[in-house]
């Protein structure tokens, strides 16, 4: 077998079936720190296994398989073995391959991937550490990874999940779908996940794809879930319009080249239509119910994007307005920063430029490279290019995802050039 087709296809595995391993063997452990690291170790052996004997018909079910019989040996190597193993009986009983129809029906309650997400939302866990939890178990994210996307050092993100894992173990905090009645408890968290896990798919932090599908496919797959245990909840259908909004433009923020395309030179004609039109609906049907919230609003915002025939025919005057308005539910710095750009575009880059120095004396985004970058765009639209050439160099220094630096490598160059 060639190398290069099987570390691709484990690649691939790894991408579409980690979070189902590593959820499964949660389920039939209790153990999760030895469900990540036999899935980690059946990752690796599917490189040597893979190149010998072929890659299997179902990738997800022999890495399920191998990791879960990798578990059943360290729990009867260890000296508590034989309790764990009364406690989870189905590895004794069950040692045939893996089927992924035992998760049960279209629903969505029995899959161990939804099981695993309200167990990390579970209230007696940090909002933060929810939502770093299940972005590192779930969607198979690195610690670095998920520092970056909350912005704190990786130390800090390490430390949070241990704790996160600890609280889990020493308070018995039950593997399950919570029942109808507890399900309004849980929603924030799980929203915040869902969302978190569709922002790394949408525009990862690092590496050097700016998209990752797959990311985005699971987060909206969780999202329809969501809608389905709970469709009297505005936001949930909110979070699932604004998901949707924003993934009809998936296709057309790279080209073929792999290179970002801004938002007012994407091809708009490419966007997928039948996922705004979806979008619009759940928009419309969540903002009936009275009782708006930050998903919604963002949604809105998609929506005027998505709505306007041309990049010229943005509302940027409403965009504005709905960024005040979600900064009343999100009072976030991030929040404020978007809203300098709406400004920016619906009245003049200065106006944008003004709001910008404010969130730089705050110091509150200090590292995050967004900034600069804004403020580099707003000073190129005003055309003062030697300054959007300084602030475009400082936004190089903290960006992290490749194709992101390229993109500000050309803006720098065009600064340079003019």
């Amino acid at each position: 077998m060639n190398v290069p087709d099987v570390e691709e296809a484990v690649a691939a595995a790894f991408r579409e079936e980690w979070g189902q391993v590593v959820a499964t063997l949660i389920r039939v452990t209790g153990d999760w720190d030895l469900a990540e690291e036999c899935a980690q170790d059946a990752f690796a052996q599917a490189l040597d296994r893979w190149r010998r004997d072929g890659i299997p018909r179902r990738p997800g079910a022999w890495l399920t398989t191998t990791a879960r019989n990798r578990a059943l040996d360290v729990l009867r190597r260890e000296a508590v073995g034989a309790a764990k193993l009364r406690e989870v009986g189905v590895l004794g009983r069950d040692e045939g391959p893996y089927d992924p129809e035992y998760d049960g029906d279209d629903s969505g309650v029995e899959d161990d991937r939804l099981r695993l997400l309200f167990t990390c939302c579970h209230p007696a866990l940090p909002i933060e550490a929810r939502v770093a939890l299940t972005l590192r178990t779930l969607a198979g994210l690195t610690t670095p990874e998920i520092a970056r996307a909350f912005l704190v050092p990786e130390a800090t993100m390490a430390q949070r999940l241990v704790r996160a894992k600890k609280k889990i173990r020493n308070a018995g905090i039950p593997y399950r779908v919570p029942p109808a009645h507890l399900l309004p408890e849980r929603t924030t968290g799980v929203l915040g996940v869902v969302y978190l896990l569709f922002n790394e798919g949408y525009a990862a932090s690092s590496g050097a794809e700016l998209v990752r599908t797959n990311l985005c496919a699971e987060a909206i797959r969780l999202a329809r879930v969501l809608a389905r245990l709970m469709p009297d909840e505005p936001e949930v259908l909110g979070l699932l319009a604004l998901l949707l909004l924003h993934d009809a433009r998936r296709g057309t923020r790279v080209d073929a080249a792999g290179e970002l395309v801004t938002l007012e030179d994407q091809d708009r004609t490419a966007w997928d239509r039948a996922e705004v039109d979806e979008g619009a609906d759940l928009l419309e049907t969540a903002l009936r119910r009275g009782r708006p919230g930050p998903y919604q609003i963002q949604a809105a915002i998609a929506a005027c994007h998505t709505t306007a025939l041309t990049a010229a025919d943005t509302d940027w005057a409403d965009i504005a307005g709905l960024y005040g308005e979600l900064e009343r539910f999100v009072p976030s710095a991030v929040v404020r920063l978007n809203r300098a750009v709406a400004v920016g575009m619906a009245q003049h880059p200065d106006a944008g430029l003004e709001l910008v120095a404010e969130l730089e004396r705050s110091g509150e985004l200090t590292d995050y490279h967004l900034l600069p970058a804004t403020r580099a765009d707003l000073l190129r639209r005003g055309g003062r290019t030697r300054e959007a050439a300084v602030a475009y160099e400082r936004a190089l220094e903290l960006v992290e995802n490749a194709a992101e630096r390229r993109f500000l490598e050309r803006r720098l160059a065009e600064c340079r050039s003019a």
